[in-house]
């Protein structure tokens, strides 16, 4: 199996504050506890088809505080996107605050609500002081690889392969490999 790519939020930015206009019939909300049920079936409707309870437990052990974020249509009050902040240290991040699990459902896809979810949680790492931010993807999660860069996350070459890698998706993106900042 593939490692997956590792992308950090730059040291520059940490005070930074971001900001998101929310799409008409959106509300933008944190976990409540009656939300389980429809966080699994937006998880699976985003094509995380082995999401359930185990994910949900092990999501909930790791949450930073008020840092399960959920856009709510309001018109259906279901939840149509969300992604999670995590203290989730690893050895390249000893301190590390994690962005993860972005899903939106695909019936409202085109409405920028996956950028509004990573903001909203990269804002609250921010807001807690965190140093460390970073997220894990895959190659072929483009959509979601844009997003990230558009944000303003940048690709760390945390192996020998990841310059040629990220190369490659820059290409399939049709973005400037020159025109973002890398870390070694």
């Amino acid at each position: 199996m593939t490692e997956q790519l590792l992308m950090i939020w730059p040291t520059e930015r940490l005070g930074e504050s971001l900001q998101w206009n929310l799409p008409e019939g959106y509300l933008l909300r944190n976990f409540q506890s009656e939300d389980k049920e429809s966080y699994i079936n937006l998880m699976k409707s985003a094509g995380f088809n082995e999401w359930n309870n185990n994910n949900f437990n092990s999501v909930i052990e790791k949450v930073i505080p008020n840092g399960l974020f959920f856009i709510e249509h309001i018109e259906s009050s279901e939840i149509v996107g969300t992604t999670v902040g995590s203290n989730n240290p690893t050895k390249y991040f000893p301190n590390g605050g994690e962005l993860g699990w972005v899903a939106v459902n695909p019936s409202h896809y085109g409405k920028g609500l996956g950028r509004i979810v990573c903001a909203a949680v990269t804002k609250r790492f921010l807001e807690l002081g965190y140093r460390e931010i970073y997220l894990l993807t895959d190659d072929f999660r483009l959509p979601a690889i844009k997003i990230y860069l558009k944000l303003g996350y940048i690709p760390l070459y945390h192996l020998p392969d990841m310059k040629q890698r990220w190369k490659n998706i820059f290409k399939k993106l049709n973005l400037k490999y020159a025109d973002y900042q890398t870390l070694k």
